[in-house]
């Protein structure tokens, strides 16, 4: 291994770039209690990966945005957010990805009960959020966040 390679394994440990990771989801669209199928791809882009598991992160995030005049004494516009919910669910226990190679694990999890649904309101939003997640040695190689909707069950 030469110096190149090792500054490059050191920069892919501390951006997360030693995986390209895809997801796939089904339903598009979920509901409180129910299950998700989900399947996830890895690809090393060079070096080993040495991982300690594949997850699946979901993530609420509520978020209001109020102009200038909305409220008596609003003399400026305001945006706040907040993260309502977050978990993890693992998909797969450790395992290795060798340089240049591709693994693939499917799963599910259930989203829990008491979560709220996606919604959209005149100056409220409630948005949910789905990534697929290599758990490594420094930033976790991960899809980046997906845009995700939960129903509300009738």
């Amino acid at each position: 291994m030469g110096l190149f390679d090792k500054i490059k394994g050191a920069v892919n440990t501390v951006t997360g770039g030693g995986a390209k990771v895809t997801m796939q989801f089904d339903p598009p669209t979920g509901f409180p209690g129910e299950t998700v199928a989900v399947k996830i791809q890895a690809t090393s882009t060079g070096a080993e990966v040495d991982s300690k598991g594949m997850f699946v992160d979901l993530r609420g995030t509520e978020r209001v945005d109020l102009n200038r005049g909305d409220a008596i004494g609003l003399d400026r516009s305001v945006t706040a957010s907040n993260h309502t919910f977050e978990q993890e669910f693992p998909i797969s226990g450790p395992f290795k990805i060798a340089p240049n190679e591709t693994v693939e694990f499917e799963g599910t999890f259930t989203i829990p009960p008491q979560v709220q649904p996606s919604y959209v309101g005149a100056r409220v939003q409630h948005n949910w959020e789905i990534r697929g997640r290599v758990e490594a040695f420094g930033n976790d190689p991960d899809t980046g966040y997906l845009a995700y909707r939960i129903g509300a069950k009738q």
